[in-house]
């Protein structure tokens, strides 16, 4: 890993050409933490240019369907400008809350932290 840099919510690595998100927070369920969540999310994507994402669940245990929405929007920002967005370490309470909403059918989610670098290939 390269440069690393963490925020109030979130710790950033680069992983080659892969921008691997770790959240800080265990808890992801208040407005003012998504808010904030989201912002940085977002700003990877718009001021940064970033275009692959992976997403590492490995510290979260909740997370509120509030969340969700902004997973979406940041989703379809990244489908907007051709690039991808993928998910590893998710827990089961947290797996099953994408797949009852069907989630895990429009994300990529991977058990690891190594299959999903491998899935930008």
């Amino acid at each position: 890993m390269a440069k690393s840099a963490t925020n109030h919510r979130l710790k950033i690595a680069e992983n080659a050409d892969v921008t691997v998100v770790n959240f800080l927070d265990k808890r992801i369920l208040d407005e003012p933490t998504i808010q904030a969540i989201a912002e940085q999310l977002f700003s990877l994507v718009e001021q940064d240019g970033k275009r692959k994402l992976l997403l590492n669940f490995t510290n979260v245990e909740y997370m509120s369907s509030a969340a969700l929405g902004k997973l979406i929007n940041l989703h379809k920002k990244l489908q907007a400008c051709s690039g991808r967005l993928a998910m590893c370490h998710v827990i089961p309470q947290i797996y099953e809350v994408f797949s009852i909403t069907k989630l895990d059918k429009i994300f990529k989610i991977f058990p690891t932290e190594e299959a999903a670098l491998e899935s930008f290939n």
